[in-house]
Parts: C-alpha cells; sequence; structure tokens
C-alpha cells in the first residue's frame, strides 16, 4: 500500500515539475522575443 502512495506522490511531484519547467522556458522565450522587438524599435 505504501509502495502505491509513494508511487502516485512520485508521478505527481514529477508532473509537476515537468509542467513547471515548461512555463519558465515559455515564459523566457516571450521576454526574448520582446526584448528583441525594443531593440530593432530602437535601431
Amino acid at each position: 500500500m505504501t509502495k502505491k502512495i509513494t508511487l502516485l506522490l512520485s508521478v505527481l511531484t514529477m508532473s509537476v515539475v515537468v509542467a513547471g519547467c515548461n512555463t519558465v522556458k515559455g515564459f523566457g522565450r516571450d521576454v526574448q522575443s520582446i526584448g528583441e522587438a525594443g531593440e530593432e524599435a530602437i535601431n
């Protein structure tokens, strides 16, 4: 029983970590594109 609970918690934790990494990566791309657009506007 405890092995099943541990496995479930591990899977849920990994899901949250993977989703968080994708979110941060996407946010980084958005910030980069905003910076590039601002740089082009200045030039």
